[in-house]
C-alpha cells in the first residue's frame, strides 16, 4: 500500500484548491505538511488548522514563488521547522484565458514568473536541500497537448514546466526521482471562474465521463508518486484527465 507516513512535504499554493484538497489528503495519510501561500494567510490558517484537527502536523509558510529570496527563505524555514524536506510539490500557479492577440507583455509576464520561474526557483533549491531519495512532483496541464483557444500562453508555460521537469529528473541524482502530473479540467475556483455553463459542459465533454475532474482525483495520484512505491516512475508527465488527451 502506498504511504507517506512521516514524509514531510511542501506544497506551493496550497491554501486553496488543489493544493489545499492535497494538503489534508497527504496529511491525512501520515505526512507533515508545510502549506506555502502568497497573500491569504487567513485560508492558509484555515488549512493548517483543519490538519492539525484531525490530529496531524502542519505549518503555513508565506513566500512568493516568483522571488528567488523568498523561495530560499521558504526552504530554510521549512527545515528550520522539520529538519528536512522529502517531498516538494510545486502546485502553484496562475491561468488567465485570453485569445494570444489580446494578451499584453504584463500578462505574458505574470504568467511566466509564477508558472515557470517559480518551479525553476523550487527547483534550484531542491537541488541541494531535499533529503537523499526524496520526490519531486510538479504541475503541468491537460492543455498543453491541445489546441484549445485563449489558452495560449498559460500552456505555453506549463510546456516549459514538462520540459524542466524532464531534464531535471537526470540531473538531480540523490535517488530523487521528478515527474509531472497534467490534470484536465477540475472543479477549481482557479478553472471555474469566469466560465460560461456552457463552456463548462464543452469541456465535461471532451473527456470520456462527461464530468470535471474533482480534487480528490488528482489528489489520489499524487498521493501514489509521493509514495516509495512510485520511486521507479521519473521523468514523466503523467495525465490525469479522463481520457481527455
Amino acid at each position: 500500500m502506498s504511504t507517506v507516513h512521516n514524509k514531510v512535504i511542501l506544497i506551493t499554493g496550497a491554501s486553496k484548491g488543489m493544493g489545499a484538497n492535497m494538503a489534508l489528503k497527504l496529511a491525512g495519510e501520515g505526512a507533515r505538511i508545510i502549506v506555502n501561500y502568497v497573500s491569504n494567510a487567513a485560508e492558509a490558517d484555515e488549512v493548517v488548522k483543519t490538519i492539525r484537527g484531525n490530529g496531524g502536523s502542519a505549518i503555513a509558510i508565506k513566500a512568493d514563488v516568483s522571488k528567488e529570496s523568498e523561495v530560499t527563505a521558504l526552504f530554510d524555514a521549512a527545515i528550520g521547522e522539520y529538519g528536512r524536506i522529502d517531498v516538494l510539490i510545486n502546485n502553484a500557479g496562475v491561468m488567465d484565458t485570453k485569445l494570444l492577440k489580446d494578451n499584453t507583455e504584463a500578462d505574458f509576464d505574470k504568467h511566466f514568473n509564477i508558472n515557470v520561474k517559480g518551479t525553476f526557483h523550487t527547483l534550484k533549491e531542491a537541488a541541494a536541500k531535499l533529503a537523499d531519495n526524496g520526490t519531486i512532483i510538479n504541475f503541468s496541464t491537460t492543455l498543453s497537448r491541445l489546441m484549445v483557444p485563449t489558452y495560449a500562453v498559460y500552456s505555453a508555460t506549463k510546456a516549459a514546466v514538462e520540459q524542466l521537469t524532464r531534464v531535471f529528473a537526470k540531473e538531480i541524482g540523490r535517488g530523487i526521482n521528478v515527474n509531472a502530473v497534467a490534470p484536465g479540467p477540475v472543479a477549481t475556483e482557479l478553472f471555474l471562474r469566469g466560465k460560461s455553463e456552457e463552456a463548462i459542459t464543452r469541456f465535461k465533454g471532451m473527456n470520456a465521463f462527461n464530468r470535471l475532474g474533482q480534487p480528490e482525483d488528482i489528489s489520489k495520484v499524487v498521493l501514489f508518486l509521493a509514495s516509495d512505491d512510485a520511486k521507479w516512475i521519473s521523468g514523466q508527465i503523467i495525465g490525469v484527465n479522463g481520457a481527455m488527451a
